[in-house]
């Protein structure tokens, strides 16, 4: 006895320090997260240019299918339980998290579309707003991704073959389609026009096909998605380096002896006097019926604007890397293509090569590309030059503005080459003089993502009417269910209800499937394991459905009679299993969304306090950014540092240091002259932010108790499947299958 408690007592002391110290890893992991996150609002980085995931917190579990499939780091994370966008301007728009989220938690669109005025308005079929029969497809539409622009410049090349099969030709002289570029967008319109038997021609002002990854460093990975080509097939890679794409592409438009004409720079779109359109080129104009316009957006390059940049030595793009050795190079910019340029440039011999970026850290650049800098960083080969602005290009050297906080120091660099890689002026006034509206009241709003709660009226619902099917036919087989044990095998039905034979086995069996099937669940769901069949979505609707129809088959199976067997006690799991899963699917989920919603007040509180400073004069800053920081300070304690019971504590009325902030503050404001209203106005912020910081901290605590309900689940799970087990093997030793029926 003496033994088995000391064992025991070991054991218990052992799991609760691996359970404490897992526990502290994760409060340390959720506050590096919403730190990143906050930054990333202040950074403006929290929301994408482009696609921006939304995520619904009535819905998310908190399993991190999002965070493991999402091709950056940093874009999303875990934090209270739930997902959280923690640096959207690092989203690629590939839609992997809402494809593969099992309950529909996530939305990727475009955000503020009803204030932005760089988003064309467009139909559903991609036709302008006000001009029929001029379309839009790829970039230039705002979806950046190279499958986006293949299905839609493909989509256009249907639609206008319906218009024209629905018109008999009426101008033999035009064309059906004149395409406006050879990108993705371009070439699968091309394609698609090319299958359906179109009059078409292509214009674009390159001399080969590929648009916008064309001008990609050599070597270049591009992400992109299984997508159908037209007249070529799927193209079912992940990614492709830019030479592999560029050569498919232009190997296709050869295969079908494309109509493009390269070198043909794209001036406007008209309407035609007698109907149609006619497209001005730098060489020729060309009528045609419909227009596709597949422009990209990146346009004209960004130019810095200052003396010196009409040098020859000042670029716009690389192409090759490789042609530039022994250089002294200065690269301009802090997205994607900057860092790109400056680490291709630094793998070259004998550069040297610095980096300026204006800001004071990276916010959009990839996870990948923020490794490599990194690492270039480190061994030596970029100088980085944060807080900087060039101000002037000599012909042997550069001058740079930097700006450490305190002082505005004014350096000069030895220069041979300067990359300026701080994106391109869209080619909006073209589009526009083209009939193309940006006007965000002609555009037609996709409906808002709003929450759409859990799904408990639905489960619910399912879940009633699989229970009142199941009593429905137990009540017309009341005869028999209504007896006792004893008297049924001399029933009429007996042979085919009970568990081992007919009706009753096969219902047995069903369990038994759908308990397999519920399971695969679970290997469907882990990351490391190759199993992708159907959808996650799909196979978490399952796993519901299969729970329930699992217990409900059982039970039928066991006669309406379980009892002290095996099989009995799988089904009393298999009940408590329901219920447990339940409570992890439906209900759990209210306390990580309240803890979440309590953190975006406490972002919002802060926010108002960095507005106080932002707005009072220079000596009045002084006393708010000490106020700010002793807040945080305040915040901090309270949120990650404290116990449990420091912080019930806190909660049940202890709010010493509280006390003891209000008083300083409001000390020091009357020492330093500053006005009553403002430190009052600091103190109100000073409590709102204690107050919600110490309810967040206890959401958390609630948070990790509730949690133990997902263990449970799994060892009854766990204890389900052997018990299951060990009634099969019963019931094929002696004969039998009883489900709790005590045969």
């Amino acid at each position: 006895m003496g033994w088995a408690l000391l064992v025991g007592l070991t054991l218990a002391l052992g799991i609760a320090c691996l359970a404490m110290r897992s526990r502290r890893a994760e409060i340390d992991r959720m506050r590096r997260t919403l730190r990143d996150r906050d930054r990333a609002a202040q950074a403006e980085v929290a929301e994408a240019r482009l696609q921006h995931p939304v995520i619904d917190l009535t819905r998310c579990l908190g399993c991190a299918t999002c965070v493991a499939v999402c091709p950056e780091d940093g874009v999303l994370a875990i934090a209270h339980g739930q997902a959280t966008v923690v640096n959207g301007a690092r989203c690629v728009g590939i839609s992997a998290c809402e494809r593969e989220c099992p309950v529909g938690a996530i939305t990727v669109t475009l955000a503020n579309l009803e204030d932005r005025r760089d988003v064309p308005a467009l139909e559903a079929d991609l036709e302008a707003v006000g001009s029929p029969g001029l379309f839009l497809a790829g970039e230039v539409t705002a979806h950046a991704r190279i499958k986006s622009a293949i299905d839609q410049g493909a989509s256009v090349g249907r639609e206008v073959a319906r218009r024209v099969a629905e018109r008999p030709h009426t101008h033999p002289e035009r064309f059906d389609l004149c395409i406006v570029g050879a990108g993705p967008a371009g070439l699968a319109c091309s394609l698609e026009a090319k299958r359906q038997g179109l009059r078409f021609v292509t214009i674009d002002q390159a001399d080969g096909v590929g648009g916008t990854v064309a001008t990609y460093p050599r070597q270049k990975l591009v992400m992109t998605q299984p997508v159908e080509l037209p007249l070529h097939g799927l193209l079912d890679r992940s990614s492709y380096s830019k030479e592999e794409l560029m050569a498919l592409w232009q190997d296709v438009a050869a295969a079908h002896a494309l109509p493009i004409e390269h070198n043909t720079a794209f001036s406007g779109v008209e309407r035609s006097a007698r109907g149609g359109y006619r497209v001005h080129t730098d060489r020729h104009a060309i009528d045609a019926e419909h227009v596709c316009l597949a422009l990209g957006r990146r346009g004209l390059p960004r130019k810095l604007d200052v003396p010196g940049e009409s040098l020859p030595k000042v670029v716009y793009s690389l192409l090759d890397a490789q042609a530039y050795t022994g250089r002294r190079i200065l690269v301009v910019g802090g997205g994607d293509s900057a860092v790109e340029t400056a680490v291709a440039l630094a793998e070259q011999p004998d550069n040297r090569v610095t980096l300026s970026y204006r800001r004071d850290a990276w916010h959009r650049i990839r996870s990948r590309n923020e490794e490599h800098l990194a690492q270039a960083v480190a061994r030596g080969a970029i100088d980085v030059v944060l807080r900087s602005r060039v101000t002037e290009i000599r012909a042997d050297a550069v001058e740079l503005e930097v700006d450490d906080g305190d002082t505005v120091e004014t350096r000069i660099l030895a220069n041979d080459d300067v990359f300026v890689m701080i994106g391109g002026v869209a080619p909006h006034e073209t589009l526009e003089r083209s009939g193309v509206s940006f006007d965000p009241t002609h555009r037609t709003l996709p409906p808002p993502v709003v929450e759409q709660g859990t799904g408990l009226r639905l489960a619910l619902g399912t879940g009633l009417a699989l229970a009142l099917v199941t009593l429905a036919w137990t009540l017309v087989h009341a005869d028999y269910y209504f007896l006792e044990l004893v008297a049924r095998p001399t029933h009429d039905k007996h042979d085919w209800l009970r568990p081992g034979r007919g009706l009753g086995l096969a219902l047995g069996i069903a369990s038994v499937t759908m308990i397999v099937v519920n399971l695969l669940y679970l290997l469907r769901r882990a990351p490391r394991v190759p199993f992708s069949f159907g959808s996650l979505r799909a196979w978490m609707t399952s796993h519901v459905a299969t729970g329930i129809l699992a217990m409900l088959c059982a039970l039928v199976h066991g006669a309406m009679a379980p009892g002290d067997t095996p099989g009995g006690h799988a089904f009393w799991a298999l009940g408590i299993l329901l219920v447990t899963g339940a409570i992890g699917r439906y209900f759990y989920a209210y306390v990580p969304r309240a803890a979440n919603g309590r953190e975006l007040e406490l972002s919002e509180v802060r926010h108002r306090l960095r507005r106080i400073v932002d707005a009072w004069p220079e000596g009045d800053r002084t006393f708010h950014r000490r106020a700010q920081d002793a807040v945080e300070a305040l915040v901090e304690r309270r949120r990650w540092r404290a116990t449990f019971f420091g912080r019930l504590v806190a909660l049940l009325g202890g709010h010493r240091d509280l006390r003891r902030l209000v008083t300083t503050l409001r000390t020091a404001g009357r020492a330093e002259g500053i006005a009553t209203p403002q430190v009052e106005a600091t103190v109100r912020l000073a409590r709102s932010a204690h107050r919600t910081a110490v309810m967040v901290a206890h959401f958390e605590d609630l948070r990790a108790l509730l949690g133990s309900w997902r263990y449970f689940h799994r060892w009854v799970a766990a204890g389900m499947v052997l018990l299951v087990v060990v009634h099969i093997v019963h019931a094929l030793v002696y004969g039998s299958v009883s489900l709790g029926a005590g045969r």
